[in-house]
């Protein structure tokens, strides 16, 4: 096995996963916050899958994504 390529294959995966979960993500929450399924200062669940049948390999990661950040509204309340 090349290391080097095995590496930046791994790299090149990643970044498509990373970049089109981005995109789906935003897309799903601004259709939401459209429609009324969720409320501006929302905390989604997310969970992403990597599965790789060929190794059997399962890997989920989950995480909660907070739409408002607390930091700035506290900085907007008290004009910091």
């Amino acid at each position: 096995m090349n290391e080097d390529h095995f590496n930046m294959q791994m790299r090149k995966f990643l970044k498509q996963v990373g970049v089109t979960s981005q995109t789906e993500i935003e897309k799903a929450v601004r259709s939401a916050l459209y429609d009324g399924r969720i409320a501006e200062d929302a905390t989604i669940k997310a969970t992403m899958t990597l599965e790789i049948p060929t190794l059997g390999t399962v890997h989920k990661v989950e995480a909660l994504i907070e739409l408002k950040d607390e930091d700035i509204e506290d900085e907007h309340r008290h004009g910091d």
